[in-house]
């Protein structure tokens, strides 16, 4: 394994020179210092990497071969890249890098995608070192993975799909996991122990039939694609992450939009029925049709939400500015009917916490805070709500607020 420079622009060199100075890292020639000493013929030569030539940075670059140094400036140049399309203006973006943008602008990135990809069976892209024609590219390849529960508590990779953007199939492959498996769930994956006992290809067989496309700059794209990646154990910038691009209107809490209720509100069908077992090819051509579907028909990126999540909001009921004092039993003496509590702790130890009530049904649910003795309002969003004021056992009276989670009459 080498880096391969010949296309990098000179400030990522720089910064890669100064990467290798911080973490001390030595080629076959040594570190930094030691490489100029060898080479200049006269002492007071500058050691800044500005002030050196293109040719003495890529000199230096490619004397590393260990392959935990080699991704780890992979690593760097990618996250310069990711810097590079964050401050880049949306004004002279394509398509394609608007909804990469609306991926890495996304607040649960920086979580979902903090890979540390420093071992040896990662396989880092090199986008990060390529011409900015290279990383403008708009080429896309959607990739969906199915996973099997590992001895050690791990995901194993045991079948990828993945198609460029015309939907033809790249790959449709089994793959057999380096670990024992434990669970199959051959109620989702549609796996058994028969089928991967046939399989022949490794992790390392897809990461190669991958790399051509992602060398060239594709843009990945997937539906909680960081999942993917991870058991794929590819670090790639560019990405298009449709759990992050689209999102619900009027969602008071962040809430990601599944592939089949998008699939649904987009592109009007299902692409997973109830009882029928995942196909990866089909997750990963429905991913890229609702990336299409932005791109080239401008589709919303903002969805109603579907009857079925309204449906679950309904049966909710949400108690909240519940002093400290107030027990969880006290507490359910407040609503009528079946529920069960769902309390969340303070963020301080005498601070007021909040519960979720929830019911069998938005009719039930309905039906308990009208039958909530209290002074009913509205909340700073316009969701219907009551003031409580009520006595605990210990004698003292306490007040709390019961709210809807969804507006009435909403469809």
């Amino acid at each position: 394994m080498e880096l391969k420079l010949a296309t990098s622009e000179k400030q990522v060199l720089e910064e890669l020179v100064k990467l290798a100075q911080s973490l001390g890292l030595r080629g076959e020639n040594g570190a930094w210092k030691e490489f100029l000493d060898a080479k200049d013929k006269k002492t007071g030569s500058p050691n800044d990497p500005s002030k050196r030539s293109r040719d003495e940075l890529v000199s230096f670059l490619t004397t590393f071969n260990k392959t935990q140094d080699l991704q780890v400036l992979k690593y760097h140049a990618n996250c310069l890249l990711i810097e590079k399309l964050e401050e880049e203006s949306p004004d002279d973006e394509s398509p394609e890098q608007s909804l990469v943008r609306l991926t890495l602008d996304h607040p649960a990135y920086s979580l979902d995608y903090s890979f540390q990809p420093h071992t040896e069976d990662w396989f880092v892209s090199d986008v990060g070192m390529k011409t900015s024609k290279v990383m403008e590219s708009t080429e896309m390849v959607a990739v969906d993975c199915e996973m099997v529960l590992c001895d050690d508590g791990t995901e194993g990779l045991v079948r990828v799909g993945a198609v460029d953007r015309h939907f033809k199939v790249i790959l449709d492959e089994f793959v057999k996991p380096d670990k024992p498996i434990v669970d199959y769930r051959t109620d989702i994956t549609g796996i058994t122990a028969q089928v991967i006992e046939k399989a022949t290809l490794s992790l390392v067989d897809i990461q190669e039939t991958l790399q051509p496309f992602l060398s060239n700059g594709a843009i990945l794209v997937g539906h909680s694609l960081n999942k993917d990646l991870e058991v794929l154990k590819i670090d790639h910038p560019k990405v298009i992450d449709t759990s992050l691009v689209f999102k619900y209107s009027n969602a008071r809490r962040p809430k990601r939009a599944s592939l089949n209720n998008l699939c649904k509100s987009i592109l009007g069908y299902e692409v997973r029925k109830a009882g029928v077992s995942h196909d990866c090819v089909h997750d990963a051509t429905a991913a890229m049709k609702l990336a299409l579907a932005v791109i080239e028909k401008r589709a919303n990126t903002t969805i109603p939400p579907s009857k079925e999540m309204l449906e679950v909001e309904r049966a909710k009921l949400f108690i909240h500015k519940i002093p400290h004092n107030v027990t969880s039993k006290e507490l359910e003496q407040v609503l009528s009917g079946e529920f069960t509590l769902d309390v969340k702790p303070a963020k301080t130890s005498r601070g007021c916490y909040c519960a979720f009530a929830v019911f069998h049904s938005s009719k039930e649910a309905d039906q308990a805070f009208q039958n909530v003795d209290g002074d009913q309002g509205q909340d700073s969003f316009g969701l219907p709500q009551k003031l409580v004021i009520f006595k605990l056992t210990s004698g003292s009276r306490v007040s709390i607020y019961v709210r809807k989670m969804v507006q009435d009459g909403s469809a």
